[in-house]
């Protein structure tokens, strides 16, 4: 599903090189899988890499067999539209739109019709739970509710890719367990694959597969 290849990508950061090395590894279709390692270790580097927000000094991202680490910006952004989701640890919810219309908001963007949009942000909003909240907007909702609400918003356009950074960390351990739970449960049910960046021992102990990053290197996979 999602591939890196011998990916470097170098930063300053005060004063210091930071960034990835050399890191190769593969994500599998229909896998919760976790990028983990102490602040600086080079998560969400990464994750910006696979979401085509960055390109890498070395190496190659490919999605689906297909080389997109180096794809003009326009096919970019058409590619993170259309093929990719993102669950953000600040929510990034529209405050002046209700959960529904949040959730139909990237679907409008592809060009969806009205009605078809409604009915798969409906879907997506019943399958974490929150049909009854739809109408509802960021405001009137609970921390939870917010993040499942931006889980439904990434997997309704059906992405092959979902990518998410600390998602937890808004998150008390009561909300946050069974929100990993969810990603895990889509992940088989649905096959979407999630790649999310972590250092909270609750989410690399639910994950099928755990990728340990440390000063920029992998250095394991379990």
């Amino acid at each position: 599903m999602l591939e890196f290849r011998a990916i470097t990508r170098a930063y300053e950061l005060g004063g210091e090189r930071a960034g990835v090395f050399g890191v190769s590894l593969t994500v599998p279709k229909g896998c919760l899988a976790v990028l983990a390692g102490p602040s600086g270790s080079g998560k969400t580097t990464l994750l910006q890499l696979a979401g085509l927000l960055d390109t890498p000094d070395e190496g190659e991202v490919r999605l689906a067999g297909e080389l997109v680490s180096s794809l003009p910006e326009k096919a970019r952004c058409d590619l993170r539209l259309r093929r990719l989701g993102f669950v953000f640890q600040a929510f990034n919810l529209v405050p002046v739109l209700s959960a529904l219309e949040n959730v139909m908001l990237p679907l409008q963007l592809q060009g969806r019709p009205e009605a078809e949009a409604r009915e798969r942000a409906e879907a997506a909003l019943a399958r974490v739970g929150l049909a009854d909240r739809r109408h509802h907007h960021p405001g009137q909702l609970s921390g939870g509710q917010q993040q499942r609400t931006a889980i439904a918003r990434a997997l309704a356009p059906e992405p092959l890719l979902v990518l998410a950074d600390e998602p937890t960390a808004s998150l008390d351990h009561a909300h946050g367990g069974p929100l990993l739970d969810l990603m895990a449960e889509l992940a088989q049910e649905r096959g979407a694959t999630f790649l999310v960046a972590s250092h909270d021992p609750s989410v690399i102990a639910r994950a099928h597969t755990v990728f340990r990053l440390l000063d920029g290197k992998l250095v394991e996979v379990g």
